[in-house]
């Protein structure tokens, strides 16, 4: 049995078609957001999906419970598993790891800083930013709703995801500059891809594919 592991919400409506053309398809359930299954059979008895949080497709994948998975680039990065091997860019789900602050926020040259306090749910990243820009950040940590913690005290910046920036016009906040570029790439477990020529020529499959688009 093939496992691949897939991430809820935004980036599986963008994977689900590219899944389609290599000639996989899943259950009808699957297609249901509002299912609370998690395992789903494909036309394929020897392939099967299950359908995950973004944050711990690549925990699945390296720890083995699935030997391919689906994971943005800021995800990796945030976690930097050694027993992972990302071969392909998808080429979906694409938008920036930016930092942000409140739009009335006076204007203060971060060059000049030792200490910035940021709210994040990626506070490796964010560090390791800064780190090289040789100014210390203390990352709070959040799961969510990282707009808020500007209006309510917790920090005065945050880190998070942007594709369109509606959210954070939305709540009072502006872009101040992108920290990285993300993107949805392919990933498998090493050892898998070593032992399992079916690991090695899925990956081929979906290469083909990406790269025919």
């Amino acid at each position: 049995m093939l496992t691949i592991a897939v991430p809820k919400g935004r980036i599986l409506q963008e994977f689900v078609p590219l899944l389609e053309k290599i000639g996989i398809k899943p259950e009808r359930e699957f297609h249901d957001e509002d299912s609370r299954r998690l395992e789903f059979a494909t036309q394929d008895a020897n392939i099967r999906l299950i359908r995950v949080r973004s944050f711990d497709v690549p925990t699945f994948v390296s720890s083995g419970g699935a030997e391919i998975g689906v994971s943005g680039s800021d995800v990796l990065a945030e976690f930097d598993y050694p027993d992972l091997y990302a071969p392909l860019d998808l080429g979906i789900g694409r938008c920036r790891l930016a930092l942000a602050e409140p739009k009335d926020a006076p204007p203060e040259d971060l060059s000049r800083l030792s200490h910035v306090r940021i709210a994040t749910k990626y506070p490796n990243t964010a560090a390791r930013h800064f780190a090289g820009l040789g100014i210390q950040a203390e990352c709070i940590r959040l799961s969510g709703a990282m707009e808020l913690a500007p209006r309510l005290g917790l920090a005065r910046r945050i880190v998070d995801l942007v594709a369109t920036g509606n959210t954070l016009k939305a709540n009072g906040l502006k872009e101040i500059s992108t920290i990285a570029e993300v993107s949805t790439r392919l990933i498998v477990n090493r050892a898998a891809f070593k032992t399992r020529p079916e690991v090695g020529a899925m990956v081929q499959r979906f290469r083909e594919t990406v790269h025919a688009v």
